[in-house]
């Protein structure tokens, strides 16, 4: 029988390796994402204190859910990165939670570049 390939479990471990090197301070905070088959979350997180500063997803409130899931990553990005430039945080180290640096995951650092963020 055919074992079937876990890629969330991939991804983890993926995820765990880069976590090791990846770390943020309250000078430079680190914009970590998550995406789902059908939303994606951002959020900006200060490892010495380990509290969440900013956070945005596409469940928000406030957010338009029109458009395909790379415009809507892309505007979460845009949010999140003006939700940043609110609290006065202009670096941040990118995360990519272990998920391939393309499509949603690309999208929404561009939107945060867009928006005034620096990584």
């Amino acid at each position: 029988m055919i074992k079937k390939i876990d890629k969330n479990k991939i991804r983890l471990k993926r995820h765990s390796r880069m976590r090791f090197h990846i770390n943020g301070t309250a000078e430079k905070p680190r914009l970590n994402v998550f995406r789902s088959n059908t939303n994606i979350y951002a959020q900006i997180i200060d490892d010495d204190k380990g509290t969440t500063i900013v956070s945005a997803s596409s469940l928000d409130k406030d957010f338009d859910r029109k458009g395909t899931k790379v415009e809507q990553a892309k505007a979460v990005g845009e949010i999140l990165g003006k939700r940043a430039l609110d609290k006065n945080i202009k670096q941040v180290v990118f995360d990519r939670g272990g998920y391939v640096y393309h499509g949603r995951v690309m999208a929404l650092a561009d939107g945060a570049r867009e928006a005034g963020l620096d990584f």
